[in-house]
């Protein structure tokens, strides 16, 4: 009997080196949201970012990388070089079973936070990998609903900035094909809120869609008296009006108010978000793949919303959460942030409102020579030979 070797294996390709890179990307301007104005956070100057790339011994090439703001650059680095090794050989097809082993590798240090902010790297560079070599743009790979997904900016609309700042943004964002404008709100002096949430809707007129953000700084009461004086304003959402883990102020929020209200960007696990799907305590998902584990447990939650014809609104790095609102069936926005637009050589086409999915294969990004000037570390793990 003769034994087809090529059939007692499932293997395509391997692995063969995985190449970190820690780099820290600058802001124009350093920004302030109601969590600096609270006195918890120092104004933000620049994103970190941890860059995965990861090659094949056929030549394919797979671009991924996740995030942190403040602290936890080092952190996410350190848990990356020491789980990198354990996919050197693995076929990278394998895409959910590599990230289970990687997960369950660092579980001692918990499967949420540091450990599964660092895998998004490794995920998404599968997921581009994966894309390119099927010759498709990432959202078309997962099977595309839509082409372009509405956008909103939010880079423009920081509590540092004063009214006339943010209109003044608005309309470059409104001019430049955006769709909607997010404002921060939480400023210690409520009324302040309400003044600077009024000027800029008489500014926008009715039609713009509006939303505003509190990151987390109310509490219920406040949150319940807020979002009572927002209603006149035609909101399309009021943001994280409590803390991030207040599942049960969210759900009795979300019941008490006729604007929707969101949350998830804050939130460390798909387990994490999925609660809050499940006990109906917001209006719409805004979970960010990079802070969850990436694109696989991004996949997960997105579906259990579907189930709930919940609306979705991934949470900042539009570069990957372009092609996975594209892929929701239900209402999605994308928010659209500049800041790192320098790291790349490409940039995302933008009309109509809408943001576009790129005709390039996988996220449709190549990394710009800027990059080495901003690398604060790099690690290049390879097969021992």
């Amino acid at each position: 009997m003769i034994v087809d070797t090529k059939q007692q294996t499932a293997f395509q390709d391997r692995i063969r080196q995985v190449t970190l890179t820690s780099i820290n990307v600058p802001l124009n301007i350093a920004v302030s949201d109601a969590k600096v104005l609270t006195g918890r956070q120092k104004a933000l100057t620049d994103v970190s970012l941890l860059i995965a790339e990861i090659d094949t011994d056929q030549g394919a090439y797979g671009l991924g990388f996740t995030y942190t703001l403040r602290v936890g650059a080092a952190a996410q680095m350190a848990l990356a070089q020491e789980v990198a090794p354990l996919l050197i050989g693995e076929d990278p097809n394998d895409i959910a079973r590599l990230w289970s082993k990687l997960v369950w590798a660092s579980a001692s240090v918990g499967r949420s936070g540091v450990a599964t902010q660092a895998i998004a790297a490794f995920d998404t560079a599968l997921w581009d990998l994966k894309s390119r070599r099927a010759g498709l743009p990432l959202a078309k790979l997962l099977g595309a609903y839509r082409n372009g997904v509405p956008c909103y900016n939010t880079s423009g609309g920081y509590l540092q900035a004063s009214v006339e700042e943010i209109t003044e943004a608005a309309a470059q964002s409104l001019a430049q094909g955006i769709g909607g404008i997010k404002m921060k709100v939480g400023h210690p002096d409520r009324s302040a809120d309400l003044q600077r949430v009024a000027a800029v809707r008489q500014q926008l007129g009715d039609r713009v869609a509006l939303m505003v953000d509190a990151n987390q700084q109310w509490d219920r009461t406040t949150a319940l008296r807020m979002g009572a004086a927002l209603e006149s304003f035609n909101l399309q959402w009021i943001e994280e009006p409590l803390d991030a883990y207040d599942i049960e102020g969210h759900a009795a929020l979300a019941q008490a108010l006729i604007t929707p209200i969101g949350t998830g960007e804050m939130l460390t696990s798909a387990g994490e978000v999925e609660r809050y799907i499940e006990r109906g305590a917001v209006d719409l998902v805004m979970h960010d793949a990079p802070r969850i584990g990436g694109i696989t447990p991004f996949l997960k939650v997105a579906a259990l919303a579907e189930s709930r014809g919940m609306m979705m609104a991934p949470h900042f790095v539009m570069e990957i959460h372009l092609h996975l609102a594209a892929a929701y069936p239900h209402e999605t926005w994308v928010e659209h942030f500049e800041w790192l637009e320098p790291v790349f050589n490409e940039r995302l086409n933008i009309h109509d409102g809408k943001m576009w999915i790129p005709d390039r294969p996988g996220l449709g990004l190549s990394l710009h020579e800027r990059v080495a000037g901003w690398t604060q570390a790099r690690k290049v793990i390879q097969q021992p030979t």
